[in-house]
Order: C-alpha cells, then sequence, then structure tokens
C-alpha cells in the first residue's frame, strides 16, 4: 500500500489526502474537483497560507511586486521551474502589495524572495532573482 500524502488544494485549501503514488494521475480536490497540482504557480494569500504550508509536498513561495522589474524578469523562471518540480513541490506567487499584512508576518525585507516551507515551517530563504539552473540547484540543497 502506498503511502498518502496530504495536500491542499490551491483553489479552495481543501486538504486532499492522495496516495503518493497517484501524484501524477492529476488528483482532483474532492471539495471543488479542481486540480490539485499544477505545472504552474498559484496564488497564494493570507486566507490561504495557513492551509497552503501544512501540506506533506514542499511548498515555494515566490514574494513579488508588480512594480518590481527583478519580480517581473524572474516570474517566467518560477513558471518552468513549477512544471518541472510538478509532484515534488508546489509553487505558490505572494503578491507583496495585495498581502502586505501576510508578507510583515513573514518579515520580508527584500523582493523577490523565495521562501521554502515543509511541514509547516519556514526551512530555507532566498532573495534576489536567479537563472533556472541556479534556482534548481538551490532547491536540490534542500532535498527537493
Amino acid at each position: 500500500m502506498s503511502e498518502s500524502l496530504v495536500i491542499p488544494c490551491p483553489h479552495c485549501n481543501g486538504l486532499n489526502r492522495i496516495p503518493a503514488d497517484r501524484l501524477g494521475d492529476s488528483p482532483r480536490c474532492g471539495k471543488c474537483k479542481d486540480a490539485v497540482l499544477q505545472a504552474k504557480p498559484f496564488d497564494l494569500s493570507q486566507a490561504g497560507f495557513a492551509s497552503q504550508i501544512k501540506g506533506d509536498l514542499p511548498l515555494l513561495v515566490d514574494v513579488w511586486a508588480s512594480w518590481c522589474g527583478p519580480c517581473q524578469a524572474f516570474a517566467p523562471i518560477f513558471q518552468q521551474a513549477a512544471g518541472q518540480l510538478m509532484g515534488r513541490a508546489r509553487l505558490a506567487k505572494l503578491d507583496s502589495e495585495a498581502n502586505q499584512q501576510l508578507s510583515a508576518q513573514l518579515n520580508i525585507r527584500s523582493i523577490p524572495s523565495l521562501l521554502l516551507f515543509k511541514n509547516g515551517k519556514e526551512v530555507a530563504r532566498q532573495s534576489g532573482a536567479m537563472p533556472l539552473p541556479q534556482l534548481m540547484a538551490w532547491l536540490k540543497t534542500q532535498g527537493i
């Protein structure tokens, strides 16, 4: 029998228990019926933050702002990483302007910032945009 993973839905924040060997089968949320895993980053907000960090798959959060040039340049790289990491990690984008309270709570001092959460806790942080190979190498050092 396969180990089950708890994975929050990026759409409704509902928690889903999914067998690890079925992650590649496009699992759907039991609550809203949308895809639980996506090959693209999802939008993270204050309302869904507590649920999203509870998942068994690591959560990588890109904190950004619309006026930030490096954030805009990094967006397509983060998008590519989401496709490559599907099933191993979930990627989310946090708009620091729209979620100022959460950004303050997370002690965001510069953007773009990457925050990696495992088992509900922040385990790593990286500031600044980087090319895809450097991002993947950093994630490898974090066990992803």
